[in-house]
């Protein structure tokens, strides 16, 4: 039986996430910024149209929105995530096989549906329009790579209103529509690949599925070789229904204002230890190494530049905050420097390993291991309150208690929590 495998992608997500409790946006140009409002994200088509440049750094194209009146929108996570979560949980019930491929993406496994594709993936369509009001487009491929390419063409080609099911193509309708698809719009074909293609006169999606895969393999990675076995129809890769593991995790932010003090950059490192072990301990995996940096920013060329780095071995690995949090201000105290205005920071939590496998101390007491349970204990309560009261409930005192007003991002546009805070819920009047 040949697989059936749909990608479900929510048009737009951001801007769309926005314009949902903003109707009167309908038609208008948006656009969302990154954290710390730095670079455009997310861009309605409204805002494609007036040359609005995806990744951009905001303060190059201030003018173009005041010139055109484009909407612009801060990031607001905590909204999105929780739109997110209410789709994934919506298709989850059209498979018992999804792999959440992204924030806005999920895949399914239809292999074992006998249904109309095309007919199933209006019905998704609709279903998520009516329950969560977000827009989505369905791509239906025998393999994960010609699902991606199928939910391109449901986005991209108005005559298919926003559902593809290239299962029911012909052969020869395929070579037409392979042919007239850019080569860099391939799932894994990046702006270096792309080129690097192009000088071997391969331009299209059909000029890729024509050359042999074993060729490309020997010039470039088995990884191409793969994705041209998949535009055949070939699987080689698997929904991956369980997240994986991350081998490292990585918490960082840029700040609203310039940290020059010591003290105020130990505040940030602080909580984004927290959040990086708060992960870990997600995961059930413990740290054997730590890195920290700090850097000043490179647009401000009149200013003295400075950008560092320290990795630092743990003697135990460990998820426990108050360790990690200690050993990350030993790393900013050996690469911190007076006189230099920070705008980011960052730690990296290294070497993971199941926690159920930790190799304990030699020398280990009777003592220690009983403080070990107290602080795994002290942990898990931690993050019991945090997951049910809300981010940042409890963390470390380190993380400071003025509510970080030097050094907090700034989001001069960001919208209501209206799916996340009671005082924010949207008010209808009649």
């Amino acid at each position: 039986m040949e697989r059936s495998i749909a990608l479900v992608d929510v048009n737009n997500f951001y801007v769309s996430c926005e314009r949902l409790f903003r109707p009167d946006l309908a038609c208008r140009p948006v656009v969302v910024l990154s954290s710390n409002d730095g670079c455009v994200v997310a861009r309605s088509a409204e805002a494609k149209v007036l040359g609005v440049p995806m990744g951009e750094p905001w303060f190059r194209v201030r003018w173009l929105a005041e010139k055109h009146g484009i909407i612009v929108f801060s990031s607001n996570y905590a909204l999105y995530a929780n739109l997110s979560n209410r789709v994934m949980s919506l298709l989850s019930r059209f498979s018992s096989h999804q792999e959440i491929y992204s924030i806005d993406e999920s895949f399914l496994d239809l292999t074992s549906m006998h249904v109309d594709m095309e007919q199933y993936g209006r019905m998704m369509q609709e279903r998520v329009h009516q329950w969560t009001g977000l827009p989505v487009c369905v791509g239906f491929g025998a393999t994960k790579t010609l699902a991606k390419l199928a939910n391109h063409v449901a986005k991209k080609y108005p005559v298919y209103q926003g559902v593809c099911d290239l299962g029911s193509f012909s052969p020869d309708q395929l070579d037409g529509l392979f042919a007239s698809i850019a080569v860099k719009e391939v799932w894994g074909i990046g702006r270096n690949l792309t080129e690097s293609l192009g000088r071997m006169h391969i331009h299209t999606v059909a000029d890729l599925r024509q050359t042999d895969a074993v060729t490309l393999r020997n010039r470039f990675s088995v990884i191409l070789e793969r994705t041209v076995k998949e535009l055949h129809g070939i699987s080689c890769l698997g929904l991956e229904e369980m997240a994986p593991v991350r081998k490292q995790v990585i918490s960082s932010g840029s700040f609203g204002h310039p940290v020059a003090s010591l003290d105020e950059l130990k505040e940030a490192i602080a909580l984004y230890m927290g959040r990086a072990a708060e992960k870990l301990r997600q995961q059930h995996s413990v740290a054997g190494g730590i890195q920290v940096f700090i850097r000043t920013s490179p647009f401000k060329s009149g200013e003295p530049q400075y950008s560092r780095g320290v990795t630092l071995p743990l003697s135990v690995p460990t998820d426990d905050t108050l360790q990690l949090v200690r050993a990350a201000f030993s790393g900013l105290r050996q690469v911190y420097r007076v006189g230099y205005h920070y705008v980011k920071a960052g730690v990296m939590l290294m070497e993971l390993s199941p926690k159920n496998q930790q190799q304990g101390l030699l020398f280990e007491t009777g003592d220690s291991t009983f403080s070990s349970e107290r602080r795994n204990r002290l942990m898990t309560v931690m993050d019991d309150i945090n997951r049910r009261w809300g981010k940042h409930t409890v963390e470390p005192g380190w993380a400071g208690l003025n509510k970080r007003r030097y050094w907090a991002v700034r989001s001069g546009h960001q919208s209501p929590g209206y799916t996340t805070n009671w005082q924010e819920l949207p008010v209808a009047r009649a």
